[in-house]
């Protein structure tokens, strides 16, 4: 392949898969951004010298081998995080000028999945992702990684057993998560907190990420009485101008705050069957930077 302009067809082409990778890997996106531009400098220059027959490939092995550099270098910095630390939420938003730009993200990789991916070591948060999210032979997952297929197989069966552990254990159907997370905002809005306090789970856990930049709660929150009075504290302070509104966070209804080009904050349910297992409260302003950006 070498015209550029084919090149560049078969990139963008690439590009959603490439986007999606990179976040499962790295847990940010605009990390997960930033790592397939740098991509696709680099398949300029390796296709100047051999051209590269199959891009998206060739891509994803060197996308996911640079996410997992990303990842390696992020663990070390969140090491001095201030506060509980969360992944960067996937947020829909308005369509790009450009349809070939959008990219979306299948409920596969929840917010819920992306929190437990935290708990996994680089080698085997990235095995298991490209393995069982993404479909890739444990031969080419030997090659992001620099071992030995049989090596990167027990790390992927590690990830296996502690992902499925770590993550609810009843799906739920999107009409439901709408209505639950409809409910959620009318009686947090409300002051209701008998009902708030049905709809969640009595071992339910509340982390809200502010970045040690925004107020924000230290440590998380656990237990049902604890979680719906802090929450019912909190919509106390929201102004009629900014409630919460309904968004796709990682795929599922969410909700987040916003004000004309600023996001205040994101909300990620989890649900395990009808009960709010998790509540994630991402206010961190790097965090919520893109959202401002393609507001």
């Amino acid at each position: 392949m070498t015209d550029e302009a084919e090149l560049a067809a078969a990139y963008t082409r690439a590009r959603p898969r490439l986007v999606r990778i990179a976040y499962a890997v790295t847990g940010s996106h605009a990390e997960a951004e930033d790592v397939v531009s740098d991509c696709w400098l680099r398949l300029v220059t390796a296709d100047a010298d051999t051209p590269v027959k199959d891009v998206e490939a060739w891509g994803t092995v060197v996308v996911a081998r640079r996410a997992l550099d990303t990842l390696r270098s992020a663990r070390l910095r969140r090491e001095t995080y201030v506060g509980p630390w969360l992944p960067e939420p996937w947020v829909d938003s308005p369509l790009p000028a450009d349809p070939a730009e959008l990219v979306t993200l299948d409920d596969r990789v929840s917010f819920a999945l992306m929190v437990m991916l935290e708990t996994l070591s680089p080698p085997e948060r990235t095995a298991w992702v490209l393995h069982d999210l993404f479909d890739m032979e444990f031969t080419e997952v030997a090659r992001v990684v620099g071992r030995t297929p049989a090596a990167v197989r027990q790390l992927a069966a590690r990830a296996r057993k502690r992902v499925a552990a770590g993550t609810p254990r009843l799906e739920v159907d999107r009409g439901t998560h709408e209505a639950v997370v409809a409910a959620f905002r009318c009686a947090s809005i409300g002051g209701d907190l008998p009902t708030l306090m049905t709809m969640l789970d009595p071992d339910v856990r509340l982390t809200s990420d502010g970045g040690g930049q925004v107020r924000a709660a230290r440590r998380p929150v656990h237990g049902a009485g604890r979680v719906a009075r802090m929450l019912v504290g909190m919509a106390r302070f929201l102004r009629a101008e900014r409630q919460p509104a309904a968004v796709m966070v990682n795929g599922a209804p969410g909700l987040a705050v916003l004000e004309g080009d600023e996001c205040d904050f994101v909300i990620s349910l989890t649900l395990d069957g009808d009960r709010i297992s998790r509540v994630d409260i991402i206010r961190a302003p790097d965090k919520l930077a893109p959202l401002r950006d393609t507001s």
